[in-house]
């Protein structure tokens, strides 16, 4: 319910603006294609308080958020439960921070950019817990008892700095333990002495939803960007991907690339879809010589000199006999014939490469690139340099018109699409943020560039296919109307024993706030790696892209067989994959305690992910003197109220209890909804737990589907279910075991109508049956 007039979407008071004009604010009507199926949504029902500031105290429905507030703060009530922050100043300048009072003895997560480009989780208690450029604050509002016997009660107020006109909002802490938040236009010919809509704050009864709650309302408000629910899903997204970097980095080459795909598809878990990333374009690097050491970081200074291939993947007239295709769309034309593939996306970065554009190449010189150097904000200063963003800074960057920006995508996606490539990788974002001086601000600049990224993407590629990189800057979040899929965390680091958990957790968290606008996109990983099965469990349940990066020949085709069926497709989770409610104030990295526990739907069933984070690396960022390398075995209980949803997938005839699947031990118990089970793991080991719910048909037969077990995310294998009488139809897709709860042993099991043996455990009442290897899709019917 709104109950003030809107706002306008400027209520910056802006002065000596930059005169460059295309930067507007659009509110283009939304081209909805619905591909997934709606979430079932839960509004958050709090009417009786707006939020308010009384004697220096933010109060939401008479919660007190925030104490101390300062007298420049302005609150205005959006909603029953919402309201937008700001603040005024008596002066005019380009960046502001404002104090917004103070937060002590609450459990609060933040989601914030340790680096430029990524962004991960920390847990506190306090203002001073907060780090600068967090980007989603969510506390915890405990309500103590009011009478002997009553429960205490939880509920849970989000903080989201927003953008506002052409500035752009992050909050921090001091050392006062005061919340903070810093407005910025990242150009200092763009000022303001006030920022009134600069933070949105919210607040409900579950995180989950107040965050999804609060998402539609902006959505509403901006009209800059699109939830993730209304957006056009790629194809890819269900089919198993291969992507040639941390295969062959920069090295990549298409005899390389075929024998790859080649022993993927020898191996019985065949690529559909293949990313050709950095390594392909015709670039050039002044500062790098041949046959000299590459100094570290120079690769950052390369530039792009066409649009088109490199010699690699292109044969000159005068060239002597080589393995190079004749062009790109020969090599592409070949490996999608010889390997059966659906998508072939190839890498590029948001100016064309890392350095941008070469000023004098004739093939670049109609964008008319200018050689700038970037400036990043002291938000980005105060935690890790990126050392792409320092060699960038050092060496320059291409930069192109904006006003040829169009015409530059428009050039390099027709050509892609010439050579039948389906879409593209676009990374390194954010760098627009540091490029914005004198171009009108980095949200006008982000938003023209966005526009026009997405813009060239619906034009030439039919399937909205775009994976976008190295974005996690709110300029690029809140200005994502079309992108529907955004890489959640900092990279895949094979060889980096101490990042393989941190990038679990990272991307789990930050699907949280993510989760509402993209598909948050896990990265690739190796399948033949010490910690294959933990990144290979975190993506079954993460709802995300399944894809490799494993050279030729190295796979372990025993764990890419629990993620990939024959034909190549994947089982693929309902929702991004978050943590439970119970992970969310926990440290699951470093408290020595926690495990982190990721919950996902099926159609007719859920999914825990279970996962030992500790002992295996720190966060950056955390002041510790003690590095937390030491593995550890941990225990914990799983339930199957750590799904959030479960509602969606329990219907009629449902008992309250359910059939729990662990994954690890292949045992199966009956458990009431509110009820757990004990889990232990070492460090980077992990649980898959399938929840599906018993129901009750002809009043005597308890029923469950678990799906394949013998796959990580065995529901995602049931496609539809019914019951006839005496007799259970279930349809689904994928060879192997499947199993079900049965409270009685079948009498008959047919497959495809043709009669199966099945075996019943009369122990814990598991019943499965085996599908043949040459069945895609399956009718099982059992009879009792």
């Amino acid at each position: 319910m709104i109950v003030s007039p809107p706002p306008s979407l400027t209520n910056l008071q802006l002065k000596n603006a930059c005169c460059f004009s295309p930067f507007l604010v659009s509110n283009h009507n939304h081209r909805v294609s619905s591909v997934h199926s709606q979430r079932t949504w839960r509004p958050c029902m709090f009417l009786n308080q707006k939020p308010i500031i009384k004697d220096g105290v933010l109060s939401i429905n008479g919660r007190d958020a925030l104490m101390g507030v300062p007298d420049n703060v302005v609150v205005t009530p959006w909603t029953d439960s919402s309201a937008f922050v700001g603040a005024t100043s008596t002066h005019s300048t380009s960046r502001h921070v404002f104090k917004l009072g103070v937060i002590r003895d609450a459990r609060l997560l933040c989601l914030f950019r340790f680096r430029i480009f990524w962004m991960i989780p920390r847990v506190g208690n306090s203002g001073s817990d907060i780090p600068a450029e967090t980007q989603m604050l969510l506390l915890e509002a405990r309500e103590e008892p009011t009478s002997k016997g009553s429960t205490q009660s939880t509920s849970y107020i989000v903080f989201l700095p927003v953008l506002d006109g052409e500035f752009r909002s992050s909050l921090q802490g001091n050392s006062a333990n005061e919340l903070e938040f810093c407005v910025e236009s990242g150009d200092p010919a763009v000022v303001a002495s006030e920022s009134l809509n600069a933070v949105f704050v919210n607040y409900g009864d579950n995180p989950f939803d107040l965050i999804t709650e609060s998402m539609k309302i902006l959505e509403k408000y901006s009209g800059t960007f699109t939830i993730r629910e209304r957006k056009q899903l790629p194809g890819m997204l269900d089919w198993f991907g291969w992507c040639t970097w941390d295969a062959f980095y920069q090295d990549v080459h298409p005899q390389g690339i075929k024998d790859g795909l080649k022993s993927l598809s020898e191996g019985g878990t065949p690529a559909r879809f293949l990313i050709i990333d950095d390594g392909w374009q015709d670039t050039t690097n002044e500062f790098q010589t041949e046959g000299e050491p590459k100094v570290e970081g120079s690769e950052f200074g390369g530039r792009l000199v066409s649009i088109k291939e490199n010699s690699k993947f292109n044969k000159t007239e005068n060239e002597a006999p080589s393995e190079a295709p004749a062009d790109l769309k020969e090599f592409v034309s070949d490996i999608k014939k010889s390997f059966g593939l659906k998508f072939v996306y190839v890498w590029h970065a948001l100016l064309g490469y890392w350095g941008g554009l070469h000023p004098d190449a004739p093939g670049t010189k109609k964008y008319n690139p200018e050689l700038k150097f970037p400036v990043q904000s002291p938000g980005n200063l105060a935690h890790i340099r990126d050392l792409s963003m320092d060699c960038m800074e050092k060496y320059g960057v291409g930069m192109i018109d904006p006003a040829k920006i169009s015409v530059f995508y428009d050039d390099l996606h027709k050509y892609l699409v010439s050579q039948e490539v389906d879409g593209v990788k676009v990374d390194v974002q954010n760098i627009l943020e540091t490029m914005a001086t004198g171009l009108g601000g980095r949200v006008s600049l982000t938003r023209h560039f966005q526009e026009a990224l997405e813009r060239s993407i619906a034009t030439h590629f039919k399937d909205n296919s775009i994976i976008c990189c190295m974005g996690h800057n709110t300029d690029s979040v809140y200005n994502s109307k079309k992108s529907a899929i955004t890489r959640a965390s900092d990279d895949y680091y094979p060889k980096n024993p101490r990042s393989q958990s941190l990038h679990i957790a990272a991307v789990a968290y930050n699907s949280i706030f993510f989760g509402e606008i993209v598909v948050p996109d896990w990265d690739m990983f190796y399948s033949r790696h010490y910690a294959a099965e933990f990144h290979a469990a975190a993506r079954a349940v993460g709802g995300c892209g399944v894809y490799v990066s494993d050279k030729p020949g190295q796979h372990d085709f025993k764990i890419l067989k629990r993620l990939v069926l024959p034909d190549g497709s994947v089982l693929r989770a309902k929702y991004p994959g978050r943590p439970s409610l119970d992970c969310l104030f926990s440290d699951p990295v470093m408290d020595g305690k926690s495990l982190l526990k990721i919950w996902n739907l099926n159609k007719f069933s859920g999914v825990i992910g279970v996962f030992n984070c500790q002992g295996a690396g720190s966060w950056p960022c955390l002041d510790t003197s003690v590095p937390n390398n030491t593995p550890v075995e941990l225990s914990g209980k799983v339930s199957p109220a750590d799904i959030e949803l479960f509602e969606e997938v329990c219907g009629e005839f449902w008992t309250g209890d359910c059939a729990v699947f662990s994954f690890k031990a292949g045992s199966l118990c009956r458990l009431p909804k509110k009820q757990s089970i004990p889990v232990t793991l070492e460090t980077l080991q992990c649980d898959v737990f399938t929840v599906s719910p018993i129901k009750v048909y002809n009043k005597r037969i308890h029923f469950a589907p678990l799906g394949l077990i013998e796959m990580y995310n065995s529901g995602g294998a049931v496609q539809a279910m019914e019951f006839f009488e005496d007799r259970m139809s279930i349809n689904g897709r994928g060879p192997g075991r499947f199993g079900a709860y049965s409270n009685q042993k079948p009498k008959s099991c047919f497959v495809n109508s043709r009669e199966a043996g099945f075996n019943f455990r009369t122990e814990d009442n598991l019943l499965t049956i085996i599908i043949p290897y040459e069945a895609n899709s399956w009718d099982i019917s059992i009879g009792y």
